[in-house]
């Protein structure tokens, strides 16, 4: 049976997987990979980075043929 404390562990790691799952937490993963790689480059900000996924993801052939 799960502890009061086991269950929010749980909750709380389903709800990191979930946002792992979905891309919600992108802009997170961006800011840790951008610190351990790129420290001299100025970080996007939230709407910058979200308007350059929109534009890398929906720029050049989307077709399946």
């Amino acid at each position: 049976m799960f502890t009061r404390v086991g269950l929010v562990g749980c909750v709380r790691a389903t709800w990191a997987w979930l946002r792992a799952a979905s891309g919600d937490d992108a802009y997170e993963r961006y800011r840790r990979h951008h610190g351990a790689c790129h420290a001299a480059v100025p970080l996007m900000g939230r709407r910058e980075f979200y308007a350059e996924e929109q534009r890398r993801k929906w720029s050049g052939v989307s077709r399946c043929c």
